[in-house]
């Protein structure tokens, strides 16, 4: 209920992650959702990614824990290399391990088949493709959308879950910071394995750690025929118009030049899409909603990779915006204050540490003994990130942040 006696009605902006996963948890507890995709068709967007436990366990309590193990690799290890000779710094098991400390398993899951388990999940008939929003308008009694091409929708609840380039930011928060180039790029890939010949332990994820830059590589696949990487490096400004700036594979390999055969072998091994990916963030801001319009995912707190927690966070968003509008149904403005009350400060240190982890491996060669010590604590200063129960914190009062 809306307050007038009828069924609240939510509408969803972007068939992502967030959006999906929102969806999926509105629609178990009987309230009336459609999602809107500027997109013709479903997609993925990037070649994979990582599921933590904070995650996992979330999409496990809505159904799909069973068909994320089917597609996914769990990591046997966790390791750091040292970039030119490869020699192994420090590593921590994972599998079995990872499970018991935080409750889930870590996954490693192409994108396009998560996105196939939460459309299934999901159902037919909820995902509207070919509506690209241009505008939102909050009124007294409800919200319309406009699309592109002049249609309309009306709901209770507008979920902007439209990425870091999110067209509803600029309407609940016309002052919020524009996305930022954070002086790195990203080169990544999808490659069998069998044609990494000098990659030592292919089922473990990987931090390759040099003094200005690095790659981590995980499998996707439960036997581990594919692994998926992303290479970082510096970069002193992003002038292409997207954020992806097409280019070849021996672009890569070139900028890596110097570091260990397995490196350089996977960089060399992309032989489709081959780019360098300009990588943003959001500077945290204040506000995520307006009236009957709120934020989730990157939309509100875009992230660096190097936590692989942007996927996570947006799940954690889902299930509390979700939660909240079950709780207070006649109250939907409420129920948004609640949730933003819930998530800003977590999602905003997970911020903050998935900039510092890009820090840590980037560091140079003579303070190496110094990045060791700090990855000897790993585990312990990854736990309240990874083993966060998104679900259990619902029985605390939120808090403002």
């Amino acid at each position: 209920m809306d307050g007038s006696g009828t069924p609240l009605r939510v509408a969803v902006v972007g068939a992502g992650i967030g959006g999906l996963t929102l969806a999926i948890a509105l629609r178990d507890a009987g309230i009336g959702v459609e999602v809107y995709e500027q997109a013709t068709e479903l997609g993925e967007v990037g070649a994979a990614v990582g599921l933590a436990a904070n995650g996992v366990r979330l999409l496990t309590g809505l159904g799909m824990g069973a068909r994320l193990a089917a597609h996914g690799a769990e990591p046997t290890e966790v390791q750091f290399r040292r970039w030119d000779s490869g020699r192994l710094i420090r590593s921590f098991p994972m599998a079995e391990n990872y499970r018991t400390l935080f409750g889930a398993p870590f996954l490693g899951v192409h994108r396009r088949a998560l996105q196939k388990v939460l459309s299934d999940r999901l159902g037919d008939g909820v995902v509207r493709l070919d509506h690209r929003v241009v505008e939102v308008a909050d009124g007294p009694a409800e919200a319309v959308l406009t699309f592109a091409d002049g249609r309309r929708a009306v709901a209770d609840v507008v979920v902007g879950a439209d990425g870091i380039h999110s067209a509803l930011r600029r309407t609940v928060a016309p002052d919020a910071p524009r996305p930022r180039f954070t002086g790195q790029v990203g080169f990544r890939g999808l490659i069998p394995v069998d044609r990494l010949p000098s990659l030592p332990d292919p089922g473990a994820l990987q931090f390759w750690a040099g003094p200005d830059a690095h790659l981590l590589h995980y499998a996707i696949e439960p036997d581990a025929g594919k692994v998926n990487f992303l290479a970082v490096a510096p970069r002193a400004t992003w002038t292409a118009p997207t954020w992806r700036e097409p280019c070849a594979a021996a672009d890569g390999v070139a900028r890596f030049a110097g570091w260990h055969p397995a490196v350089t072998e996977m960089i060399g091994a992309v032989e489709v899409e081959a780019a360098w990916w300009g990588l943003h963030d959001i500077e945290a801001f204040g506000t995520w909603s307006a009236g009957r319009i709120v934020l989730l995912g990157d939309a509100a707190h875009a992230m660096l990779p190097h936590q692989g927690q942007g996927a996570n966070q947006a799940i954690e968003d889902a299930v509390v915006l979700a939660h909240e509008l079950v709780a207070a149904p006649d109250d939907p403005r409420a129920a948004i204050r609640a949730y933003v009350r819930r998530r800003r400060a977590r999602t905003r240190n997970v911020q903050r540490y998935s900039r510092l982890a890009g820090t840590l491996v980037h560091v140079p060669d003579d303070r190496a003994d110094e990045r060791d010590a700090l990855l000897a604590t790993l585990a312990e200063d990854v736990g309240w990130m990874h083993g966060f129960d998104a679900r259990r914190a619902l029985t605390r009062q939120p808090v403002d942040a």
